[in-house]
């Protein structure tokens, strides 16, 4: 074989790296990508049309349909919750009246553009399904995260495109009946200009003082943050976090030990700069795009510090994006991202401080 052919050989096996786990962490038992809850019949999860039951942790699922004849069909990023009360409420975009259209010359959203926010309810562990409304008609682009205060409210991360005008705002829904009736918090927009600018794809936690602390994704380098006082009905103090992030969302969770959790794209590789790329269509200025690496920390004091990041998954070139996580049992974590399809189980024991 001539020396070109072996440079070109070894090219393609550098550029066809397989993916790294960390080796502390095992695959999971099912290729699904949740968000799960716990009930009392086992793990349940929705996809599409319909609700997924696993009894036997994980490893096969029995589906049940969800809206009968009507036209709704539920997006790859979507949040799931099971209330205090027991009652489990799914937040999606209904893909079934989606549109989308990008005019590169005006830099503008068609003002026809739709992915409206829908939620449903399920008060028997998900085997009939109620409430099936809309919360929100407009863009947005992704619905990440849902919470219950300690109050009882429900609290959902959602955001909207300004057609014409090429932004996205975030703001939250909120609900004190389970999930019954919602109603809309202030807008946090953070101006921008492209298709993925502003402040977008949002997660949320309750601090230990009662505070709410929202975290977004921005094209500036960083996550930018609000808090509420009132659980979510009205958010202030928005501005740029200490954490620096790829223009990517993250995913905020309190385990049952008290830790918080932090899954994230930081802005470069381990060991290594990159530089950024052009903004495009996308953002108004040049961006750290990396998602290679989904980097996971812990904080004892409710994010004032946190642990030195640990890389759990691997695979430059790909993204490995949009975290999702499950505590299925104390200190078991299951971990899974919407894009990269990753899928580990991760014994908090093995990483935590």
């Amino acid at each position: 074989m001539s020396r070109i052919a072996l440079f070109l050989l070894a090219l393609a096996c550098i550029a066809a790296e397989p993916r790294w786990n960390h080796p502390k962490t095992k695959p999971l038992p099912s290729d699904k990508m949740g968000p799960f809850v716990s009930v009392s019949g086992g793990i349940l999860t929705v996809e599409e049309t319909a609700a997924y039951l696993s009894k036997d942790s994980g490893k096969t699922w029995t589906a049940t349909p969800m809206f009968g004849d009507r036209n709704i069909k539920i997006s790859k990023e979507r949040a799931l919750l099971r209330t205090a009360s027991g009652a489990i409420v799914a937040v999606f975009m209904n893909m079934a009246d989606f549109k989308w259209k990008w005019e590169d010359a005006k830099r503008e959203a068609d003002p026809s553009v739709r992915s409206d926010v829908w939620t449903a309810r399920s008060l028997d562990d998900g085997k009939t399904w109620i409430d099936i409304q809309m919360i929100q008609r407009g863009y947005c682009g992704a619905v990440r995260d849902i919470i219950q205060a300690k109050s009882g409210r429900i609290v959902v991360t959602a955001q909207n495109l300004v057609p014409p005008f090429p932004r996205h705002w975030t703001t939250t829904y909120s609900s004190a009946d389970d999930g019954h009736t919602w109603v809309a918090a202030n807008v946090l927009d953070l101006g921008g200009s492209g298709h993925h600018d502003g402040s977008i794809e949002a997660t949320v936690e309750q601090l230990r003082d009662g505070r709410m602390w929202l975290l977004m994704r921005t094209s500036l380098d960083k996550f930018w943050q609000a808090v509420s006082t009132d659980d979510g009905q009205r958010w202030t103090s928005f501005g740029p976090s200490d954490i620096d992030a790829s223009t990517a969302p993250g995913l905020l969770k309190r385990l049952r030990s008290g830790r918080l959790i932090l899954l994230w794209n930081r802005p470069n590789p381990e060991g290594k700069t990159l530089n950024r790329r052009d903004g495009g269509q996308a953002y108004a200025q040049p961006v750290w795009g990396h998602r290679g690496e989904l980097s996971m920390a812990f904080s004892e004091d409710d994010g004032r510090t946190w642990s030195t990041p640990v890389v759990i998954a691997r695979e430059e070139g790909k993204s490995l994006a949009y975290p999702y996580l499950y505590e299925r049992k104390p200190g078991e974590l299951w971990i899974t991202t919407m894009q990269g399809g990753v899928r580990l189980l991760v014994k908090e024991a093995d990483f935590a401080p």
